[in-house]
């Protein structure tokens, strides 16, 4: 691994070393990634014969289709929460260390709003009320030795039906249950589970366990058909759509995607790599 320190002066402030740890003490992994793609379609799927219709768009006021885009582009640096809607905590400082590696973080802060992607999506429905459950998170690793996806959350802040209404609820997945062959713990105590209290700057920690693809339903792209498992993880219900209405109330969703800088797969191998697609599938069954 190389010197910290000579990584630091070669690269510029948009490649910053960046090193996530759990405690002040803890001895620690360092990366910085690429996060660049093109625009991918996320879209919503209706379960056949329930006379559902599901509809998505970028804005509340906007025009809701069976489809939207997500367009996102830059760097990512790695962050941790355990609560997006408390925010988002990184290393800011360090000092020199004794063990593993030559510097240990010491300093922790609330990370800047770059750091990560957000955007948000309005779910709603021109029929009766629908019950909305994540089918798929689809995405590929431009390198599949050094596969970024194993560190990055995906997460959703729900909120109550209306405009301008506060978040009821939200939802963190991981892309993959896959590892980074070359991945090591980079916790201080060497456990997997561990995430920044997003309340707090001083490095402290909470256990969390993120939902992954055994939360999703079973949709059948073929036959429209879909089963619910009993770990399916209900998203939101949208409210029905009155008469005469074009659709009922719409439901904001803040979508966030970030890397996980306590995952222990999160580490250097995966500097400058990229993740080709990234696309959402919602899947709404009558309520």
């Amino acid at each position: 691994m190389s010197d910290s320190r000579q990584l630091r002066k070669t690269f510029r402030r948009t490649l910053v070393v960046l090193l996530i740890a759990v405690l002040a003490a803890g001895t620690v992994t360092y990366a910085w990634y690429i996060y660049n793609t093109s625009r991918h379609v996320t879209d919503v799927k209706m379960a056949a014969g329930t006379g559902v219709t599901f509809l998505i768009s970028n804005s509340y006021d906007g025009d809701y289709k069976t489809s939207a885009g997500l367009a996102f582009q830059g760097f990512l640096d790695p962050v941790s929460t355990d609560n997006m809607e408390i925010g988002f905590q990184k290393v800011t400082g360090f000092t020199g260390g004794t063990s593993q590696s030559s510097l240990l973080a010491n300093v922790f802060a609330p990370a800047q709003s770059s750091d990560y992607y957000e955007t948000s999506l309005f779910l709603t429905t021109s029929s009766v009320a629908t019950d909305v459950y994540l089918a798929d998170i689809a995405y590929d690793d431009e390198d599949p030795d050094n596969p970024i996806s194993t560190a990055l959350r995906v997460g959703f802040a729900v909120h109550a039906p209306g405009q301008g209404q506060p978040v009821v609820s939200q939802y963190i997945f991981e892309l993959t249950q896959t590892h980074n062959p070359q991945g090591r713990y980079n916790t201080y105590n060497g456990s997997a589970g561990d995430v920044l209290d997003s309340s707090r700057s001083d490095g402290s920690t909470v256990t969390f366990t993120p939902l992954n693809s055994s939360n999703y339903c079973q949709y059948n792209d073929d036959t429209g058909e879909l089963a619910l498992l009993p770990s399916s993880t209900m998203l939101c219900s949208l409210p029905a759509a009155s008469a005469n209405a074009d659709h009922g109330t719409p439901v904001q969703v803040d979508v966030y995607v970030w890397l996980e800088g306590c995952d222990e797969d999160c580490t250097n191998n995966l500097a400058n790599t990229n993740l080709e697609s990234l696309a959402l599938h919602f899947a709404g069954k009558q309520g």
